[in-house]
């Protein structure tokens, strides 16, 4: 299937992005997390919220235009064409505790820094107007070759863009995330329990808000 983004052009999936996926998915680490992706791992866990009313948090759909359609059968039909209606911004969104909560999660293989080039422009943006509202935005990163995840604010990355943008590195060390982000432990289920990490999350951005006041 065919799919453009709103300009026209052609969308093609990430070829790192679908290696790590692919990596692991063949990883057998553990029979509990045997083929499951950040993504699955997220979902079960958002699940297990859910379902326990912890919280509500879900995927946000992706907006597709669907252009052109076949009916090789009566019974079946096949997209052809289709185009994103507009540009994504973050896979997921919802609420917990009274905080509007909004993410997106990334996976890289590398076992030195989380490249930037697996943000865009626009999320970037995103993240910078739910965070003026006083919501909670980051991203959940897992780094396939450590099996660690994280959640790092949009503060670090912003900060990381910027310096990006005025001509530093292009990626953020692996050090600086162990320094500055929030590593989620690992649990049977759900695997990645990132509720508990947020709460840290807030609190320490409650702290610094009452520093700046005095």
């Amino acid at each position: 299937m065919t799919i453009r983004y709103p300009n026209g052009k052609l969308y093609t999936p990430n070829a790192s992005v679908q290696k790590t996926e692919k990596k692991s998915r063949n990883k057998d680490l553990s029979f509990s997390n045997r083929g499951k992706t950040l993504e699955d791992e997220i979902n079960e866990a958002n699940d297990y919220y859910i379902k326990r009313r912890l919280a509500i948090i879900h995927k946000k759909p992706v907006p597709v235009q669907i252009v052109k359609v076949e009916y090789p059968s009566r019974s079946a039909a096949v997209i052809r064409e289709a185009y994103f209606r507009t540009p994504s911004t973050t896979d997921y969104n919802g609420v917990w505790n009274g905080h509007y909560i909004d993410f997106d999660a990334k996976e890289t293989a590398s076992k030195t820094s989380f490249p930037l080039k697996n943000i865009h422009e626009h999320q970037m943006t995103h993240m910078q107007q739910v965070t003026e509202q006083n919501g909670v935005a980051f991203i959940i990163v897992r780094f396939s070759a450590f099996e660690r995840y994280f959640i790092v604010p949009y503060e670090v990355l912003q900060k990381a863009w910027q310096a990006m943008e005025n001509g530093s590195r292009k990626s953020i060390p692996f050090s600086m995330i162990e320094e500055e982000a929030y590593e989620i432990p690992t649990t049977y289920y759900p695997r990645i329990d990132y509720l508990p990490i947020i709460q840290r999350l807030i609190d320490a951005k409650c702290c610094r808000f009452e520093s700046e006041e005095k």
